[in-house]
């Protein structure tokens, strides 16, 4: 089977691994972890993302936690943490990791160079210290111990706040580490927002992030219902934050694409993501263009807004027929379609 990079350097140091109970966590991209199970006395994973949650449970050698937070497990005394994309997400799990795994807890922390995966060496100062111990396909590979006593870790501590003033609303968005839209309005949205047309009825937000657009579209219109979804467990506990600190109503789900949509919707909005890790990602987006019509009421409307250099209009007009550009700028565009 063929592995990520550093999967591959973590397999050329497996010696720290054995007999260790081990809890992989970080940006995982494959089911590396089932083979550490032939030196590790345990392995359990911690995802963020619901899609590699369900691949990895349907390994039973192998404990899968999914969620924003780790539950406490003073047996896990050894952590493998795959170099996440943002550094602020990698300190948040450092925080939690730390704090609920055993005293003088190992870590081994594996990333690509550009990745910024150095940054490790200066994090973990509070917790002890990392050194680096290999280098091989433009990765890093450290071991360390978590030798300093951890700060209790609560949730609530990582949410970042910023106001959004859009029109005559004003709203207060909250955001946990890594979460897209975290320190601002991103121009993409921003975009969508400015063409959006009153909204009623079921309105689905794809891909949620931190809930800015359904509590932009619930804050301008209060008898539009709204559902967001996102495939990670720091957006939704993000998007139930927004909406709660702002009094809003609305349902947060986690869902890989539509897996969890069980319901028709009058809208569905989208700024849908590319990204995956350090490369770009087009396979969700493509479901969730595809399987759009069949999620929509009759009549009911797309709208999404993307890079203008993403070819999403043929995969539009396959689904819907057609595929209207409602506005467009150098680098975004904002496509609409309805339902007939």
């Amino acid at each position: 089977m063929s592995y990520s990079t550093p999967s591959q350097v973590v397999a050329r140091q497996l010696e720290y691994f054995e007999g260790k109970n081990l809890l992989i966590a970080g940006e995982l991209e494959d089911t590396f972890a089932t083979e550490l199970c032939e030196v590790a006395a345990s392995v359990s994973v911690f995802t963020t993302n619901l899609a590699f949650a369900n691949k990895m449970d349907t390994f039973s050698q192998v404990t899968t936690y999914f969620g924003a937070e780790f539950p406490a497990n003073k047996t896990i005394d050894m952590v493998l943490l795959y170099w996440p994309k943002a550094k602020a997400e990698a300190q948040y799990l450092l925080a939690m990791l730390m704090a609920r795994c055993a005293e003088n807890c190992e870590i081994c922390v594996v990333g690509e160079n550009r990745s910024g995966v150095k940054s490790i060496e200066k994090l973990f100062t509070d917790y002890g210290k990392v050194t680096k111990f290999d280098t091989a396909r433009r990765c890093s590979f450290y071991w360390g111990q978590c030798t300093e006593t951890p700060k209790p870790f609560s949730i609530n501590d990582w949410f970042k706040s910023y106001p959004l003033e859009f029109g005559d609303t004003s709203l207060t968005i909250r955001a946990l580490p890594g979460v897209f839209s975290q320190n601002e309005l991103d121009v993409g949205s921003k975009l969508l927002l400015d063409n959006l047309p009153p909204l009623k009825g079921k309105t689905l937000d794809f891909g949620c992030g931190a809930g800015v657009i359904g509590a932009v579209i619930k804050s301008r219109y209060p008898e539009a219902s709204v559902t967001m979804v996102d495939i990670s467990a720091l957006a939704v506990e993000s998007a139930k934050e927004t909406f709660r600190f702002n009094d809003l109503n609305g349902d947060v789900v986690a869902s890989d694409v539509y897996s969890k949509v069980t319901e028709k919707y009058d809208n569905i909005i989208s700024n849908p993501p590319f990204h995956a890790g350090l490369k770009t990602y087009y396979a969700a987006t493509e479901t969730f263009i595809k399987k759009a019509p069949s999620k929509l009421t009759h009549r009911g409307k797309l709208m999404i807004v993307a890079n203008s250099f993403l070819r999403y209009p043929p995969l539009i007009e396959e689904a819907f027929g057609t595929c209207e550009v409602l506005d467009k700028t150098s680098k975004f565009a904002i496509y609409s379609a309805d339902k007939h």
